[in-house]
C-alpha cells in the first residue's frame, strides 16, 4: 500500500509567501498547468481512494490532474485564523520568534488540533486495501506524513513541500517511511 501526496497546484497566495489557510483561493494559472502536469505523471496508475480536501485550490487541483475525489473536511489546510492571509515577516512584527509549529495561529488551531485531524485522515487510509491519492495543503500534509511515521505533529516542521509536488508515503516491510518526498512533476 502506498499512500500518494499530491499538494494543490500555485495559488497567488503560495506564490508570495501569504498563510493561505481557510481562505478559499484559486490555483494561478501555472497552478493549472501544475495539476495537468500531475495528472499526466499519475496516467494509468490505479487507486483504490481519491481524496480530497474540500478548498478549491485542492479540488480543482485533482479535477484538472483528470479525477473525481471524495471529499474530506479533515483534509483541509490549516487554519490560520488571523494569519489567514498574512506572511511570516508580518507575523514577526509583533511577535519576534513566531512559527505556526510553536505558536500555533492566534484565532485559528494548534498543531494539536492539526495532529487530531491527521490522525483521523489516516485511521481511514490504513484501513484501505490498495493505493490512495491525496490532494490537500502543505502544512497539512506536513503534519500528516510526520503522524504517519510516528512522529510529533510538530515535527512537520523538518518536511518543506512546494506547490504542485508529488510524494509518497508507503512500508519498508512493515516500518512506515517516506518512498519520494517534494518531487517536482515535469510539463
Amino acid at each position: 500500500m502506498e499512500v500518494v501526496l499530491v499538494r494543490h497546484g500555485e495559488t497567488e497566495w503560495s506564490r508570495t509567501g501569504r498563510h493561505t489557510g481557510r481562505t478559499d483561493v484559486p490555483l494561478t494559472e501555472e497552478g493549472e498547468r501544475q495539476a495537468g502536469a500531475v495528472g499526466e505523471a499519475l496516467r494509468g496508475r490505479e487507486f483504490a481512494l481519491v481524496l480530497s480536501s474540500p478548498l478549491t485550490r485542492a479540488l480543482s487541483t485533482a479535477q484538472l490532474a483528470g479525477f473525481e475525489p471524495d471529499v474530506r473536511d479533515d483534509l483541509a489546510e490549516w487554519d490560520y485564523g488571523e494569519y489567514d492571509g498574512v506572511t511570516t515577516p508580518e507575523i514577526r512584527e509583533k511577535v519576534p520568534d513566531w512559527t505556526i509549529w510553536r505558536y500555533g495561529a492566534a484565532g485559528g488551531e494548534s498543531v494539536d488540533d492539526l495532529a487530531a485531524r491527521a490522525d483521523r485522515a489516516l485511521g481511514e487510509l490504513l484501513g484501505i486495501e490498495g493505493d490512495v491519492l491525496v490532494f490537500s495543503h502543505g502544512h497539512f500534509l506536513r503534519v500528516l506524513t510526520a503522524r504517519w511515521l510516528g512522529l510529533g505533529a510538530a515535527e512537520g516542521r523538518l518536511f518543506a513541500l512546494d506547490s504542485g509536488t508529488l510524494s509518497t508515503l508507503g512500508f519498508e516491510r512493515e516500518q512506515r517511511v517516506i518512498r519520494s518526498w517534494n518531487v517536482p512533476v515535469p510539463g
